[in-house]
């Protein structure tokens, strides 16, 4: 006896790989397929349409190669409604629940297919009554109350991964992504600046995440100018940052050394935790600046500027400031707040706050991961957009660079 289940692919699935991605993952879970339709695109805007049966020896191993076919985006030709059922207990899912991947996702609710808002992976989706009708939307499970709808199983879900047409232009075009370390760093620099003047022009948020190690090299100046300018909408980091950040326009250190003269002075090594106590006597940063405690910097633009930061603590912190969220699920949620509203993000020398950031990131998401290190810039790029690139670069470097194309590319308009 044989289970069979009918599946379609639609879009640029021969340019993304799609299709052939389809077939590979039938092939290899031991089961069998058969094309019934394939509508090929033949001019490089056209999309094309698959429509085939998939065959397995038992309902174990078809539902296990549905799975990962509804990963990639091939949907179930026969739709159902999505089961849904209620929640137990606080922060209990039902056992089986959908757990979300990071694409545009549809969920079928009787009859009628509605979309999941403030979509990002490893959530459940649930499913509101409200006075305009229903609505889905995603929540983590921590966030999970009694009673709440939650989508089972995978009837009666749509996932539509992004298209990448073979003539996407610019850094974030088809088959352009991924990590840089060859790629003339000057010119790839000068996309990225055109992208996120492109996303500003269109009422587009820019987030950066970023690190100490930007502090560190000397691209504090940089980035202070890119929030002053108005190119940068909200800043995730943590407590190190902002110590860093605000210790050099106190002492002219990070990390206790000299940024023009790159010594140590002498008791170099204590400014850090001077520059906490003294944003803690003032009652936090934005006091410090109306009191002229500090008078520049990243931190002092955001303030000016109303540039929302979020600073998310860790179990390593000095002090911390009064302004780092110390509680991890209050941080989470104000981080998740954030990337919700990010249409194109630069992740800057940090690969845990990058990570975090990338959890919640829909695929959607223009991502730029810009580390020294390698093997950080692979991992940050593997949270699953299908529009990232990655440099393998001096962060000192980059962002004082991406500020001079940025106002540069402003001037000429």
């Amino acid at each position: 006896m044989t289970f069979t289940r009918t599946v379609e692919l639609d879009g640029h699935i021969i340019d993304s790989g799609m299709m052939q991605q389809a077939m590979g993952i039938v092939m290899d879970l031991d089961g069998d397929f058969d094309v019934e339709q394939f509508d090929v695109g033949r001019q490089k805007d056209e999309p094309s349409y698959c429509r085939m049966s998939v065959t397995a020896d038992d309902r174990e191993t078809l539902q296990e190669i549905l799975h990962e076919l509804h990963q990639i985006g091939a949907n179930l030709t026969d739709p159902v409604d999505a089961r849904v059922e209620a929640s137990p207990a606080d922060r209990v899912v039902p056992v089986g629940f959908y757990s979300t991947t990071n694409h545009p996702t549809d969920v079928r609710y009787r009859g009628e297919w509605l979309p999941v808002e403030d979509i990002e992976m490893d959530c459940a989706i649930v499913i509101e009554e409200t006075e305009n009708g229903p609505r889905a939307s995603t929540k983590v499970l921590n966030g999970i109350e009694e009673g709440d709808l939650v989508v089972t199983d995978e009837a009666g879900i749509r996932v539509k991964p992004p298209e990448r047409p073979r003539d996407a232009s610019g850094p974030f075009g088809f088959m352009q992504g991924g990590v840089s370390s060859e790629r003339p760093s000057e010119s790839l620099i000068g996309e990225v600046a055109e992208a996120l003047c492109e996303t500003k022009a269109d009422g587009g948020n820019v987030l950066v995440v970023a690190g100490p190690a930007l502090i560190h090299s000397g691209g504090g100046d940089a980035l202070a100018e890119l929030v002053r300018e108005g190119y940068v909408d909200m800043i995730s980091a943590g407590n190190g940052f902002a110590t860093h950040d605000i210790e050099r326009g106190l002492y002219g250190t990070s990390l206790g050394m000299d940024m023009e003269t790159m010594e140590h002075p002498r008791k170099g090594h204590k400014h850090h935790i001077y520059t906490i106590s003294e944003v803690i006597r003032a009652g936090g940063i934005a006091e410090a600046v109306e009191e002229g405690l500090i008078e520049s910097g990243v931190m002092y633009e955001c303030v000016k500027h109303d540039v929302p930061y979020v600073l998310a603590g860790s179990i390593r912190d000095d002090g911390p400031l009064p302004d780092t969220i110390t509680d991890t699920i209050e941080a989470q949620n104000a981080i998740r707040e954030q990337a919700h509203r990010a249409d194109m993000v630069l992740m800057l020398s940090t690969l845990l706050h990058s990570v975090a950031v990338g959890n919640c990131l829909p695929s959607t998401a223009k991502t730029v991961c810009v580390d020294i290190n390698p093997a950080t810039v692979t991992q940050l790029l593997d949270r699953g957009s299908s529009q990232a690139i990655g440099m393998v670069t001096d962060i000192g470097t980059f962002v004082p660079t991406l500020a001079e194309k940025v106002l540069e590319a402003d001037g000429e308009n």
